[in-house]
């Protein structure tokens, strides 16, 4: 497979995943300011800026409020970090693989590249909330085209990897938001639906459930396909599929999988905000030494005249 294909459609599972999970993190924050009227909204929005690594160009003194945090971040095709951006991205990576992702996953991108601006003006009048989850909805879908319409092939590898790897880094962020800000950050409810998990976590652990037990599900859990330890797995597996190659990028997914698999049960309270660190550095240690190992392109030839 061409680099240049391979790179398209790693970042293509990569930003619909983004797209994706942004959307539950956006629907998490919003609930929680509207179910909290007493929540900071200016130190909630601050916070999540901070979650996404996102800075708002704002003045200084300024407060931050839910209008522009969805205007930054749900609503900005030029941002790949905000939700309409990151789908944005995807198609525009989708367009130059086309004849390697299978018809459906291409339209189903392509249609709702296209009703975005419509769902955009719609929560104008309804609130975001249907926006958010017509973008969940929509990435769903294309996963589950790309999984039941694509041959196991190098392609599908590399979409599966950058999915993975895209799901592990917001996961994590996602947990961030309880850890490191936990005053203005979601209820542990609220951080579980945003993150798919809620009743897989009932069903899983019952009703009678501590506080921690929703952050080891989301890190630990390996029947649960949104649980980072499963991304990992996932990940790991596609890793070693691909023929030939270096395996840096493979030793940095196991490692990662490896600390959460190990971790000591007794003293995961107090180090998992060492862990949700070490999560995100680890998929940005991946994903440049993927680069480096499959996505390098060959300087072009120059030709020199040659006066004799």
């Amino acid at each position: 497979m061409l680099s240049r294909i391979a790179e398209s459609l790693f970042w293509l599972g990569r930003y619909v995943e983004r797209a994706d999970d942004t959307a539950r993190i956006l629907d998490a924050f919003m609930h929680r300011l509207l179910d909290d009227p007493a929540t900071d909204e200016h130190a909630a929005c601050r916070t999540l800026y901070a979650i996404l690594g996102v800075e708002p160009a704002a003045a200084q003194g300024a407060r931050y409020d839910a209008v522009g945090v969805m205007d930054l971040l749900g609503f900005d095709t030029a941002n790949p970090s905000a939700v309409a951006g990151a789908w944005c991205a995807a198609r525009d990576n989708a367009r130059g693989v086309s004849e390697v992702i299978s018809t459906e996953a291409w339209e189903c991108l392509n249609a709702t590249w296209h009703a975005l601006p419509g769902q955009r003006k719609a929560a104008g009048r309804i609130g975001p909330y249907a926006y958010l989850r017509f973008v969940r909805e929509r990435a769903a879908l294309f996963c589950g085209l790309a999984d039941s319409t694509m041959s196991r092939d190098d392609g599908w590898l590399f979409l599966t990897i950058g999915r993975s790897l895209e799901r592990v880094d917001m996961t994590a962020r996602l947990l961030s938001a309880k850890v490191v800000a936990s005053r203005n950050a979601p209820d542990w409810s609220t951080l579980l639906r945003a993150a798919g998990a809620d009743e897989p976590h009932r069903r899983t652990l019952g009703w009678g459930r501590d506080p921690q037990s929703a952050a080891r599900f989301l890190l630990l859990d390996q029947t649960f396909p949104r649980s980072v330890i499963h991304a990992l797995s996932v990940a790991e597996q596609c890793l070693a599929t691909l023929a030939g190659g270096p395996h840096s990028a493979r030793r940095d997914v196991g490692r990662m999988r490896t600390m959460l698999e190990y971790a000591e049960e007794r003293t995961f309270g107090t180090q998992l905000t060492t862990y949700l660190k070490e999560l995100q550095e680890g998929c940005v240690t991946a994903t440049r030494h993927i680069a480096d190992e499959y996505f390098q392109y060959s300087a072009p030839l120059a030709w020199q005249h040659r006066e004799d």
